[in-house]
């Protein structure tokens, strides 16, 4: 049997032909007219336009709260994808299921549901009150609706190389003396570092441009409260194109430099990983 008569897919031509078109239709195409919107500002207009106090105040809030998210879901994600992999439990589909739950709710949907739950007169957020601990509408709602939105990216790619990671390695490890703490940190951790680093740094991005959830949360009060998403739908419903292509270009130069730095984080320990 020859190796095209092996081929499910088109040649390799038409192959790439499709898929930069799709990447440029979707992708490309909106991330090119953003940035020509953006060259009809000079220097001057777009230093005035992101050194707004108020627009400042929500990046501020914005980074924090996904940075503080980011690291939740680090330790969260981990946890859940060591417990999806390694054990068997009763619910264990459920469980998997409900993981990816962020990716087919409507963010709006969630934001009202976060903040139903965990205001004051709210199932869970009436529990809290006795602790004085108010989570809808402050800064804590942002965290969580970031939380939810963005901890599948962490937990989906993890599972696979954890499943890749045969536990003979523990075992043999395990044989030659050594206890649980080295074994996670010299064995499991480095084979599934740069999985979790795109993960971490796709759930940092996505709660940089996350909306629905969070402004049904947060309250949306300036200076305390407002994220950036809403600082740009609020241009745009201002009729300030301009100042809403500065802001959305900055934050889409940004996610483009992190995720850039994990591509080359992650080439890096390929290679390393190569060598060894």
């Amino acid at each position: 049997m020859t190796k095209k008569s092996l081929r499910v897919l088109p040649g390799f031509t038409l192959s790439l032909g499709l898929g930069v078109f799709y990447l440029s239709l979707v992708v490309l195409l909106p991330a090119i007219t953003l940035v020509l919107q953006s060259l009809h500002i000079s220097w001057d207009e777009f230093v005035f336009y992101i050194t707004d106090p108020r627009l400042l105040s929500s990046f501020r809030v914005t980074f924090l709260a996904a940075g503080i998210a980011t690291v939740l879901n680090l330790f969260l994600g981990v946890l859940l994808a060591w417990i999806l992999v390694r054990y068997q439990f009763p619910g264990k589909k459920l469980v998997d299921t409900l993981i990816d739950l962020p990716f087919a709710l409507p963010t709006a949907v969630a934001g009202l549901t976060l903040s139903a739950l965990f205001a004051q007169n709210g199932w869970v957020g009436q529990l809290l009150v006795p602790f004085d601990i108010k989570i809808s509408y402050t800064f804590l709602g942002i965290i969580l609706a970031m939380v939810f939105t963005s901890i599948p990216f962490v937990v989906r790619t993890l599972q696979p190389v954890l499943e890749d990671l045969s536990p003979e390695f523990e075992e043999a490890a395990e044989t030659l003396g050594a206890n649980k703490r080295q074994i996670f940190f010299r064995i499991i951790l480095p084979h599934m570092t740069p999985a979790l680093m795109i993960g971490v740094a796709l759930s940092f991005v996505r709660s940089l441009g996350e909306f629905g959830a969070v402004i049904f949360i947060a309250g949306n009060m300036p200076y305390e409260t407002e994220v950036v998403s809403l600082m740009i739908f609020t241009y745009i419903g201002e009729y300030n194109y301009p100042a809403a292509a500065a802001v959305a270009m900055l934050i889409l130069i940004t996610s483009l430099l992190l995720l850039l730095a994990v591509q080359l984080l992650q080439n890096y320990y390929g290679k390393r990983h190569t060598r060894v």
